[in-house]
């Protein structure tokens, strides 16, 4: 915290662990900081310690997930945000942000079977041009999938984000995604 003038500046570090009113360490979540108006990777950058603070301190998965999703939900506006669960060789529906979902994916099946059984990321510009789309909902245009890997290089989960517009993802999104996926595969 620094005073200038009639101002008072606070680090984004201070505004992690500080209530700005009070000065009391913050024990939960209040406060988001998300640059308007600003490129996608700008967006990234600035969330990705808050989502490692978020999720530092708490154990539970699925709570960490939920915060996941909501903070990226509330960064970006995307259609769909939410993270597929690997359970006895399927993607099974977890914590999301968004309209109603499928609840379970087998391997190799749309975007999020196929990214799950190739181990890697798929960016979809246009998904009505993907063979095999599994269509949750018809409002849905461009996806971007992301696996999440445990420790031992298996896939945990994967990461869904759906836009309601075409060509909304590139590989500035796969790498901000990424990155905040390393701070939860740290924890897995």
């Amino acid at each position: 915290m620094e005073q200038n003038g009639n101002y008072v500046t606070f680090s984004l570090e201070y505004l992690l662990a500080f209530h700005p009113l009070t000065n009391e360490p913050n024990r939960m979540a209040e406060v988001l900081i998300i640059p308007k108006g600003e490129a996608r990777k700008y967006v990234y950058e600035a969330i990705t310690p808050q989502i490692e603070a978020l999720i530092s301190d708490e154990s539970d998965l699925i709570a960490n997930l939920a915060n996941i999703t909501a903070v990226l939900k509330e960064a970006f506006q995307f259609f769909w945000v939410g993270f597929y669960i690997a359970k006895e060789g399927e993607l099974v529906l977890g914590p999301f942000q968004g309209p109603i979902a499928c609840t379970r994916i087998k391997p190799g099946k749309g975007v999020c079977g196929t990214a799950y059984s190739q181990k890697q990321t798929i960016i979809v510009p246009d998904v009505d041009q993907f063979p095999g789309h599994i269509a949750c909902s018809s409002d849905s245009k461009s996806e971007i999938v992301i696996p999440v890997f445990n420790a031992k290089g298996e896939v945990a989960m994967i990461l869904d984000v759906d836009s309601d517009k075409l060509s909304d993802f590139t590989q500035e999104d796969a790498l901000g995604l990424q990155k905040i996926l390393a701070v939860l595969e740290k924890k897995l």
